[in-house]
């Protein structure tokens, strides 16, 4: 099941995906991110969970069956440049500005911006579409919420 959506997202040519593939495409990418720095922290887990169920409506029981279904696929996805372009030309740009700011919400979720992580968003960003001030603004609002 995960390896065709992979071999669909690495495609030379990758076509839109089907709202299901897409979100766990992009919950695979919240992984990414919160695996950068060699901690996968159980308050960035719960993160995830919560921006998934937030995002797509879902229970927490719910979200948290995509997140884990997510990991599985973030382990198998290529590395970053390959997959994150892949999802740029799967996923619409009003999908990708979310996710940048759920990008922001996991880094941040541990109180601590790590080097490597804010490092990954500087890679990602324009991967997805994005300028860096899309970005930056998208990390204020994420800081903003968070007081």
């Amino acid at each position: 099941m995960f390896a065709d959506l992979i071999r669909r997202l690495t495609a030379p040519e990758p076509e839109r995906l089907p709202d299901p593939d897409a979100r766990l495409a992009l919950a695979a990418l919240l992984v990414r991110i919160a695996r950068t720095d060699g901690e996968y922290s159980d308050v960035e887990i719960d993160r995830i969970d919560r921006v998934l169920a937030q995002r797509h409506g879902m229970s927490p029981f719910e979200a948290a069956a995509l997140r884990r279904d997510a990991e599985q696929v973030e382990s198998e996805a290529p590395d970053t440049v390959r997959f994150t372009r892949a999802i740029k030309e799967a996923v619409d740009f009003d999908d990708r500005m979310q996710v940048i700011e759920a990008l922001w919400d996991i880094v941040l979720a541990d109180g601590v911006r790590d080097e490597e992580e804010n490092a990954l968003l500087r890679l990602v960003a324009p991967m997805l579409g994005l300028n860096d001030r899309d970005s930056n603004l998208a990390r204020q609002r994420v800081e903003a919420r968070r007081g």
